[in-house]
């Protein structure tokens, strides 16, 4: 049924279009803020290097959680309310990360954000609804350069207003925009018509239970999910080690200097749609499998650059390059199964990647606590190595 019981059509302007992709952003990016900010946070909670790594650790496994039983409710439910109130729950939890006075306060917050960041996966199901077939691939390009902007901004912006006006005005800024957001949704996502759904509608319950005989039927999602998982984890790790390492004694930089250097996955944001259409020629797992070779030798080159911040920008550029399109060309291996299976299979794929991120955060801090820049290196060269490897492996898999 629709989102309102009318049966007009609704069709969203290209402003709307952008307004949505700002509204994306801004519930993408509250993630993102600790990571230039980390050591900032560790030092004013007085935890450890390894235990300031708890706190991305669950909100990503918080967010993989969140989507494998959040997610399906909108095969059930209006996008539109879901994503209101998820919102709204996201607002809560970021206001309540910028007000703890205490580091388990701080890590549960963080953690219930995590489980409620499900309108970026929402709305793009929402705006497919109400657009033109013909304006379908450009509205869903426009939606998902707000969540690169969105992380882009907050590497970037976390580490500029840190410096200057401490920590904690990142969060107290992060809550203003959420609490905004969750004014103007409604007005945004208006209560307009779509068709009606046609056919027996399956039960929350069946539609969970439905994942495991298709993961067991499409087993390759397992195989492009790890990959997934392992080069997500590679890039957290090396962000958090950055973080530490940067504004460690040793080197001495201030926390706007991590943002700064963040801001060169501008780059991505380029690039990205050009290695898409390389991989198009190619074959999605020669591509992934080239790419990981691509992003093996950046992180190679992380454990001669650690001394110097200048040369530190080689490997993120090489990683910064290749990274998203090992993603893309992941997603090309599933996203040619039959369109009813297509989200599912994507849950499972997303799950999978925010469970590593999660691991490979915490894992990411304790290894620069252990043994530094060269631990982070370790690390993320290990992880890296495992892409390739897999890589290699999905090769063997031809397109049904």
């Amino acid at each position: 049924m629709s989102d309102d019981g009318s049966s007009s059509p609704a069709v969203l302007s290209s402003n709307q279009v952008l307004l949505l992709a700002v509204a994306i952003a801004v519930v993408t990016a509250n993630a993102y803020y600790i990571h230039p900010i980390i050591a900032r946070v560790a030092v004013a909670f007085d935890v450890s290097e390894a235990m300031i790594g708890i706190v991305p650790a669950l909100n990503q496994i918080a967010l993989a959680v969140g989507i494998f039983f959040l997610l399906p409710l909108g095969d059930r439910f209006s996008n539109r309310r879901l994503a209101i109130i998820f919102v709204a729950c996201q607002a809560a939890a970021i206001v309540g990360m910028a007000l703890a006075q205490s580091f388990w306060l701080f890590t549960a917050a963080s953690t219930l954000l995590g489980f409620f960041t499900i309108a970026p996966y929402l709305l793009p199901a929402y705006a497919s609804k109400r657009v033109e077939p013909g304006r379908l691939g450009r509205v869903t390009a426009v939606l998902t350069t707000g969540i690169i902007i969105g992380i882009l901004l907050a590497r970037t912006g976390a580490g500029v207003v840190a410096e200057h006006f401490g920590w904690r005005a990142v969060y107290i800024l992060a809550a203003t925009m959420m609490v905004a957001i969750s004014v103007a949704l409604p007005w945004l996502m208006r209560a307009e018509a779509i068709a009606p759904h046609k056919g027996p509608r399956q039960s929350y319950a069946s539609l969970v239970g439905s994942i495991f005989p298709l993961v067991r039927s499409n087993p390759e999602i397992l195989v492009s999910g790890a990959i997934q998982a392992l080069s997500f984890g590679v890039f957290l790790c090396v962000w958090m080690g950055i973080g530490l390492h940067l504004t460690s004694p040793e080197m001495g930089y201030g926390v706007d200097v991590v943002g700064y250097l963040a801001a060169v996955a501008v780059f991505s944001i380029f690039a990205t749609p050009r290695l898409g259409s390389w991989a198009d020629k190619v074959g999605g797992r020669r591509a992934r499998f080239i790419l990981s070779l691509c992003n093996l030798t950046g992180v190679a080159l992380l454990f001669v650059s650690g001394q110097s911040i200048w040369v530190l920008l080689i490997p993120i550029i090489i990683m910064n390059l290749a990274g998203p399109a090992v993603d893309v060309t992941g997603r090309m291996t599933f996203l040619d199964r039959p369109p009813e299976t297509r989200t599912r299979l994507m849950t499972v794929y997303i799950v999978m990647m925010f469970v590593g991120g999660g691991a490979a955060s915490w894992a990411g801090t304790a290894a620069y606590a252990y043994a530094g820049w060269t631990g982070t290196s370790v690390l993320a060269g290990a992880m890296s190595l495992c892409v390739v490897l897999l890589s290699a492996l999905a090769l063997r898999y031809k397109p049904a």
